[in-house]
């Protein structure tokens, strides 16, 4: 049986040196957060290492996911359902401050203490 698709088109020849160079750059940044989550204020060091997280995430999407050389419209889906992900993430996070005074004030259960082995 004679396969009819021209599977030449779909691949994306991508040079070793290009991988590398983007897997270098990948552990460089990982590296980067470490060493910033330990030296940066609180709120601050957060806000940078989300930062270089969107920054590798692009690197990943665009040259080992092959959406570097992919159709615009491809590009639009995959970017718009980010988006709209981390929309969602957002408004759930904006809500958890909301009720930490209820669930600071609710009533804690003792633990319940192992009973004592009967004396013979």
């Amino acid at each position: 049986m004679a396969d009819h698709h021209d599977h030449t088109s779909f691949a994306h020849p991508v040079s070793v040196k290009l991988l590398v160079t983007v897997f270098v750059a990948l552990i460089l940044l990982t590296i980067l957060t470490v060493v910033s989550a330990g030296q940066l204020p609180r709120p601050f060091g957060l806000w940078v290492a989300m930062g270089i997280a969107t920054v590798k995430a692009a690197l990943v999407m665009l040259f080992f996911m092959h959406m570097f050389w992919d159709k615009p419209f491809n590009i639009m889906a995959f970017m718009s359902s980010l988006l709209f992900a981390s929309l969602f993430i957002s408004m759930t996070l904006m809500d958890t401050g909301h009720y930490q005074d209820a669930i600071d004030q609710f009533p804690r259960e003792p633990v319940a203490q192992p009973a004592a082995p009967a004396q013979p």
